[in-house]
């Protein structure tokens, strides 16, 4: 039986108004476990989350044996910074142009057809490994290729939550969706090691192939209503530029699309040395590399429930601001830290504080824009968030060959952590409705 408080609705008080001049809606009751999972009351979304999350687990179990595979065939942390970057870079080339698509297409179809397409590069990678026929061109390639779906995916794929949910569930939507892709690491990294153990690596890159079936059979069962496509614009061209011109015009926007550049360069980029810190430094095998990332994985996903859970009770800079330093601070200690369990420790908390910061930025973007801008905006987003990795990548890769693995981590950790003072020193030297909310 449930409680009286379960059943009571959630009190909320208005807050002050969006970017967008949309009052804003906090809860302010008790906590109830209905807050964690509020997002999942909409039928399209629990098709959507159930889809993503088997199609997500095999996307982990790949991207684990991908970065194996690289490094036990090259030995060069070169080519694993070069893989992430070629995989990235057409983030960098054909996001904007994958927002402007999102704002006038169906979000739904072209989420069907980057799924579709991720599927058969998935199948061909796991023909040429079963076949023994794979060489590092071909990986470079089918890496292109995935990030080419990506570049339209993404934005797309960020733009249709509000569709699936409401802009009242959105947070808990976004923070669902972050905790599924880090229930995936979790669960990937730890099936990825027992296939390359037991059965190979082709098994893994044939389960990710299989397990976009889910994702795209929960779209075709989506109800929807008809798509009505909007006004053409005089070109693709000044489409895009409308959405570069909508951020410049929002300072808070600007901001946090800054920050995100810098910890996309300098953050995000130590998972690209992740299988040469663990071979080299902690000199653990695929078992040990695979628990990095489920470590990882896990705090990332503890982080994602916090937000879906708290997010509307927190105001968004200490979200922000405290998540990027607590993951700051677990990427200087990798520095010194050698003990397993400890590094496994890091890892964790690194990851609860990646999410914190990521899915509270990401929320707050799609809740202060408008409608009809969100999906070219979030294809500037992608463009940060994506295209940055390329240059993350290739810096990673370059400055370890200098200074080593583990400095080069913490050197990472230590530009994210000055970037958030910067942020924290300009947001409280400018008015706070135009930015961030006030802390």
């Amino acid at each position: 039986m449930s409680s009286e408080n379960d059943q009571l609705p959630a009190q909320v008080a208005s807050v002050p108004q969006e970017v967008t001049g949309q009052p804003r809606r906090v809860v302010v009751g008790g906590v109830t476990w209905r807050d964690t999972f509020a997002a999942l009351k909409h039928r399209n979304f629990r098709l959507f989350f159930v889809g993503q999350l088997v199609s997500l687990t095999g996307s982990w179990v790949q991207n684990t044996a991908q970065g194996w595979l690289v490094y036990q065939m090259t030995g060069s942390k070169v080519l694993l910074g070069t893989v992430a970057a070629v995989g990235s870079l057409p983030m960098l080339l054909l996001s904007v142009w994958g927002g402007s698509v999102a704002d006038r297409h169906s979000k739904r179809t072209v989420v069907f057809y980057t799924q579709t397409g991720m599927m058969l590069t998935a199948f061909v990678f796991a023909a040429l490994v079963g076949s023994g026929h794979l060489q590092p061109w071909h990986i470079l390639v089918l890496a292109g290729l995935g990030g080419v779906a990506m570049a339209f995916d993404m934005p797309a794929r960020q733009a249709f939550m509000v569709e699936m949910t409401s802009r009242a569930d959105l947070m808990n939507a976004v923070s669902l969706n972050s905790s599924i892709v880090n229930g995936a690491r979790v669960i990937g990294p730890a099936v990825a090691g027992l296939l390359m153990a037991q059965v190979g690596m082709t098994w893994c890159f044939l389960l990710n192939g299989l397990s976009f079936i889910a994702v795209i059979a929960g779209l075709l069962m989506m109800r929807l209503p008809p798509f009505v496509p909007p006004a053409e614009p005089a070109s693709t061209g000044r489409h895009v530029l409308e959405g570069f011109t909508y951020v410049a015009g929002h300072q808070r926007l600007r901001v946090l699309l800054l920050l995100f550049g810098v910890v996309g360069v300098f953050g995000w980029s130590y998972s690209v040395l992740l299988p040469a810190y663990a071979t080299d430094i902690l000199q653990v095998g695929e078992g040990g590399y695979s628990a990095l990332l489920s470590a990882n994985g896990f705090g990332a996903l503890l982080g994602a429930l916090t937000v879906a859970t708290y997010g509307n009770r927190v105001r968004p800079r200490r979200m922000i601001l405290g998540g990027l330093w607590l993951f700051s601070a677990m990427l200087v200690l990798l520095a010194f830290v050698r003990w397993f369990p400890l590094v496994l420790a890091c890892m964790a908390m690194g990851g609860w504080g990646m999410l914190l910061y990521f899915s509270t930025t990401n929320t707050l973007i799609q809740t202060s824009v408008s409608d009809a801008m969100r999906g070219r905006v979030m294809g500037i987003w992608a463009l940060v968030f994506g295209g940055m990795m390329p240059v993350g990548g290739l810096e990673s890769g370059l400055l370890s060959q200098a200074i080593g693995v583990p400095w080069t981590i913490a050197s990472g950790g230590l530009v994210c952590a000055g970037a958030g003072l910067v942020t924290w020193w300009v947001v409280r030297r400018n008015p706070p409705s135009p930015m961030l909310p006030q802390a």
